[in-house]
């Protein structure tokens, strides 16, 4: 299944793109603008309205279009889906092609937006071909040069009144205006899908299949994930958070030294008083026995002296 609207610039490669998965997966490709040709060309009902509105030179209203969408979208090849693309444009179109959806029971899938660059929708659509007879799209930058005709069926190519150099400003002008409000309305839908629109046409069919083929994820099954600037500002805060730790563990070791240190010097101060107190009690001890033995000394010298003396006063006389 698959049921996608196509959102682009004129010139974003829609057309080139939805051709490719209807080839490969058999839906549909429904553009509005071949609605209206083929309806007005068939001569239904809604083809006659659309030609007589034309023929004023007025736009086609969106109850027509839808009303060609709606019989379009009721044949057996869109049983399995289908590829809208040129409509909507605007949001009314947006919301009224959501009800018809809805009522018929083909709610979308996806909205793929082709993302391509001013510069290169200038030079794609300035320099685009198409072949009358089978509609295969070229362009003169990519072709060899001196080729002027279809390399299917020989048939002179030709360039679109609007794809001249003076009308695509104007295309892009309307387009940025009316059209890209669409993107933010499909998003909040959760609907669009964006995809890289330049490059190689096999890179770009490869990303266009692999966003129509993607299965929208239920919000219970989404997982929140840090983005780079989230996981680095984490990983700053952890860095940061690794030296100041660092620091605060110094500082604290640091502290706890100096408070074993101080308390070894208080320690040791409150030990020396006291060491030099037993010292002077011991050197006092010893001071009085000292003094206590010198008097007996001079007792015990002092008549020996006398004896000295009386003997040598003896000798003088005689």
């Amino acid at each position: 299944m698959m049921r996608i609207v196509l959102l682009g610039a004129p010139g974003s490669g829609k057309g080139t793109q939805a051709q490719r998965l209807m080839g490969k997966y058999g839906v549909p490709q429904v553009s509005s603008g071949d609605l209206l040709r083929d309806a007005v060309a068939r001569g239904t009902e809604l083809g006659k309205q659309a030609k007589s509105v034309m023929d004023a030179g007025q736009l086609v209203s969106d109850d027509i279009v839808l009303g060609l969408i709606r019989e379009r979208l009721s044949r057996a090849d869109a049983a399995n889906g289908f590829i809208l693309d040129g409509f909507p444009r605007n949001i009314d179109q947006a919301n009224s092609l959501n009800a018809l959806l809805e009522e018929i029971g083909q709610p979308l899938d996806a909205v793929l937006l082709l993302d391509v660059r001013n510069e290169t929708l200038m030079q794609r659509l300035a320099g685009r071909r198409i072949c009358p007879k089978c509609g295969t799209v070229y362009n003169i930058h990519s072709l060899p040069a001196g080729t002027t005709a279809c390399e299917k069926d020989g048939t002179e190519l030709y360039q679109r009144p609007d794809d001249k150099e003076e009308v695509i400003g104007k295309r892009l002008s309307v387009y940025d205006q009316q059209t890209k409000p669409l993107i933010a309305h499909y998003s909040k839908l959760g609907l669009l899908r964006k995809v890289a629109g330049e490059g190689e046409l096999e890179e770009v069919s490869e990303r266009m299949e692999a966003a129509a083929l993607a299965k929208p994820v239920p919000a219970s099954k989404v997982k929140v994930t840090k983005t780079p600037a989230q996981a680095k500002r984490k990983s700053s805060a952890v860095k940061s958070a690794k030296p100041a730790a660092r620091s605060a563990s110094k500082t604290a070791s640091k502290s706890a030294k100096a408070k074993a240190k101080s308390k070894s010097k208080s320690a040791a101060k409150s030990k020396a008083p006291a060491a030099k107190g037993k010292a002077a009690k011991k050197s006092a001890k010893k001071s009085s026995r000292t003094a206590a033995r010198s008097p007996k000394k001079a007792a015990r010298k002092a008549p020996a002296k006398k004896a000295a003396r009386r003997a040598t006063k003896a000798r003088k006389k005689k």
